[in-house]
């Protein structure tokens, strides 16, 4: 990788705006530091563009390309390592995702990565504490986004308890207050419905307890600057109260409609997701039996930053949570790094696909060599639940459990690795667009010879690409003496060939 720059970026496509901060790496006496150096904020409400079949509108697309645009020349001269873009819920759910992240990544000029609840969970408390004061015991942070709520526990720098509800500023005031009408009736039934939700994980929560409370990002901001700017809070205090809230939403049903509300501290663009946004709170409050919370602005964006800042050093949160699986599953660890041993030295002799304006092919092969040794790690983990098909059992694992630190691209990538490892290779066949077919011959052809689970291999395995396909040579000696691993050459030989791909055996 190379040598990563003071500065760098993270890009937040949330549902109600998109957001960029640029930061620079500083080394303190403290540890390492990122401070703000720049930061855009767009109101986009792409969940206000999401239609009950959970399409976006193409209004609601085009703003955000638009955005992407803008900010795609300020990242100008960014190198790949310095950016980490990411999309919340909205895009989690828009069935049309794809084709709006299509045209989004050519506008931004990076890869956008659509992360998980609980990921992005995991990003805002990072965020939150390196924003906020060190505290004595639990720290508790809500982030109530366009179309999510993330709720965190957690000490120090370590989430403990990490959820995400789909209750949003957006999706709320949409459903509750049409065209900004505010009522009493309305007001009960968007913190009641709330309150179902939150009910799921308030037991948790409060048994964990915690000694401080904080609200990140621009709901929990916007609604501290109208308590602060309007004096709300009793005794005048910063951050939000109960107190307060209940005095806003007093204020917001007597005009009757967000748009008549004639406060100091009240932007524009939050006009339309106030109703929504306070009515999740005042939830957060009665249900969590919270009293008083601080706020910071900080969160997603600033936890994308402190995690693309482990990756450059070399502490990718991703490894850690490979290794967690490892000892959670009871993987064989001389197996898996036998395998993965092979595998990337496999992967080594094989050429990275030129890609039209990509110059970062080392990048590309690093990635590569990563995810072949996640998946040698934890292609075995399914044998703690059975033998049989364990494969299968690997792969339901490595897509549906919460991996911190992987994007839901990453954690499909690893998925398909884990279950196309072994077997036919038929049921991969639907997913062929997706499917990296060069990994995934350099993982098979490991898994094969490491059979015997010992160092036994040939003083020699030449691998080359093919048109359409691949070719391994092996010495012959060394074949005549391992007839049955000659024989599993030929049935792979034959997997490959029924999906129309060719595999040439040549023994040397």
């Amino acid at each position: 990788m190379s040598t990563p720059s003071p500065l760098l970026a993270a890009v937040d496509l949330g549902s109600n705006s998109f957001r960029l901060i640029i930061g620079r790496v500083e080394e303190t006496s403290a540890g390492t530091q990122i401070y703000q150096v720049d930061a855009l904020r767009e109101p986009v409400r792409l969940a206000a563009g999401l239609n009950a079949e959970k399409y976006l509108d193409h209004p609601s697309q085009q703003r955000g390309w638009d955005v992407l645009k803008r900010f795609g020349e300020r990242l100008r001269g960014f190198h790949p390592d310095q950016v980490r873009a990411v999309a919340t819920n909205t895009l989690r759910v828009a069935k049309n995702a794809q084709d709006f992240l299509g045209e989004a990544q050519r506008a931004l000029g990076f890869p956008i990565e659509v992360i998980a609840g609980r990921e992005e969970a995991r990003l805002i408390y990072a965020g939150a504490a390196h924003s906020v004061p060190t505290c004595p015991g639990n720290r508790l942070v809500v982030d109530i986004g366009g179309g999510s709520t993330e709720f965190i526990i957690g000490q120090d720098y370590e989430p403990l308890i990490m959820e995400s509800l789909y209750i949003g500023c957006v999706s709320h005031s949409r459903l509750f207050f049409p065209s900004g009408n505010v009522d009493e009736y309305a007001m009960k039934q968007a913190e009641l419905a709330a309150r179902r939700e939150i009910q799921i994980i308030s037991a948790t929560f409060r048994e964990a307890g915690w000694s401080q409370a904080i609200g990140s990002s621009g709901t929990a901001r916007a609604l501290a600057e109208l308590l602060e700017a309007n004096g709300f809070n009793d005794g005048g205090v910063h951050g939000l109260t109960r107190g307060g809230l209940e005095r806003l939403k007093r204020a917001l049903i007597k005009a009757e409609n967000a748009n008549r509300l004639k406060l100091a501290g009240l932007k524009q663009d939050r006009i339309p997701v106030l109703p929504g946004g306070l009515s999740i709170m005042l939830s957060v409050f009665n249900e969590l039996e919270v009293d008083h919370m601080e706020t910071t602005d900080a969160a997603l964006r600033l936890g994308v930053m402190y995690d693309l800042l482990g990756r450059t050093q070399h502490q990718d949160m991703r490894a850690v949570t490979v290794e967690q699986f490892v000892r959670r599953y009871g993987v064989d660890r001389s197996q898996s790094e036998r395998v993965g041993n092979l595998a990337v030295s496999l992967y080594r002799q094989l050429p990275i696909d030129v890609v039209e304006g990509d110059d970062d092919q080392d990048d590309r092969r690093e990635g590569g060599e990563a995810l072949l040794n996640w998946a040698s790690s934890l292609h075995e983990m399914g044998l703690s639940i059975s033998h049989s098909a364990y494969h299968k059992h690997s792969a339901y694992i490595g897509s549906n459990a919460d991996m911190p630190g992987f994007s839901r691209p990453d954690q499909t990538r690893l998925a398909e690795l884990l279950l196309g490892h072994v077997g036919k290779l038929g049921k991969l066949a639907s997913q062929a667009q997706q499917v990296d077919w060069q990994l995934l011959f350099c993982l098979r052809l490991a898994v094969l010879f490491c059979r015997r689970r010992t160092d036994a291999l040939p003083d020699s395995i030449e691998v080359e690409r093919l048109d359409g396909g691949f070719q391994v040579s092996v010495p012959r000696v060394w074949i005549d003496a391992n007839p049955l691993t000659d024989y599993s050459l030929q049935r792979e030989a034959q997997e490959w060939e029924k999906i129309g791909m060719r595999y040439k055996v040549v023994y040397a």
